[in-house]
């Protein structure tokens, strides 16, 4: 299903990514406890001798903060340098995609956070589009996103992800394409991996961090860069019947990039989406290093 790049970063090293192997016994595999992070790279379009990653220290910084949660320290510098080092050792000529992944690696059957080993990997993915760019169907999951005040939502936690491979499922097996979930109060939340975005009146909305939201990092991108084109980005709670007669809608994400919606559940939404499309073909000009504006944002690497 994926071609994946051939080097891995495993056990403080690299190696050909098949020999980077976890015993079944690793107690990360068991009870969930491990955190990850995704971030894209592309040749840079004007000159192939250099990878283009987005927000890299950004990135870097989140996963660093996501390690944290699981008592492990890890400086988002060596992360970053890590990431810079993969890149270089894989050589990639087509859009790729990284994992980067934090994990409790002792062998071991006790639920615990202390007195045992973690580890670091790093492998990765070609990738083009991960959902279609001509929009996605949506349906309201019959499973709640989580509240933060049992699982630590400002992380990537990868425990937390069974409620979105259960929605994700759920979606596909009704016909649809994706699943959006509400919190536990009956607001928007997000959808299975990705941020949600509504558009009514030439206004954005978008759930903000109280509504048990991941921080989202392609999310705080289109928010200032909206803000930079002159929208009112308002960050609240969202109704399900808003997103039902939103104007536009889309989800954003490292892999979903930004997705249109256009259908959630029996209504159909808008075909024309010029907000979303100025937003996208804003977001790809950035990625794609042609916005000095933003090269900040963009880290390129030497091949």
């Amino acid at each position: 299903m994926y071609s994946f790049l051939p080097i891995a970063y495993f056990e403080n090293q690299f190696l050909p990514f098949q020999d980077a192997k976890l015993s079944i016994a690793t107690h990360a595999l068991h009870y969930g406890t491990g955190a990850f992070g995704g971030l894209r790279g592309i040749p840079d379009p004007n000159n192939p001798e250099y990878i283009l990653l987005f927000r890299l220290d950004r990135h870097a910084q989140r996963l660093s903060q996501s390690a944290k949660l699981l008592q492990f320290d890890l400086p988002a510098a060596q992360i970053q340098q890590t990431i810079i080092d993969f890149v270089q050792k894989n050589q990639p000529k087509t859009p790729f995609y990284i994992r980067p992944f934090v994990y409790t690696s002792d062998l071991g059957i006790t639920p615990r956070l202390h007195d045992i080993e973690k580890s670091f990997f790093v492998y990765g993915i070609e990738l083009g589009d991960y959902l279609s760019p001509d929009g996605v169907r949506c349906r309201f999951s019959s499973w709640y996103r989580q509240e933060d005040r049992s699982l630590p939502l400002r992380g990537k936690i990868s425990g937390a992800y069974i409620t979105s491979s259960l929605a994700k499922t759920e979606a596909i097996a009704s016909g649809f394409d994706e699943s959006i979930l509400l919190n536990t109060q009956g607001k928007i939340s997000e959808a299975s991996g990705m941020n949600i975005f509504v558009v009514r009146n030439g206004r954005i909305f978008t759930p903000g961090f109280d509504q048990d939201i991941l921080e989202g990092i392609t999310r705080d991108s289109i928010v200032q860069v909206a803000r930079d084109l002159g929208y009112e980005v308002v960050e609240r709670s969202v109704d399900k019947s808003e997103l039902l007669i939103a104007d536009e809608a889309f989800l954003s994400g490292t892999a979903a990039k930004i997705t249109p919606i256009k259908q959630i559940e029996n209504y159909t939404l808008p075909l024309e989406r010029p907000v979303t499309h100025r937003l996208k073909e804003k977001i790809t000009a950035i990625t794609e290093n042609r916005e000095a504006q933003y090269q900040d944002w963009v880290y390129r690497i030497a091949l």
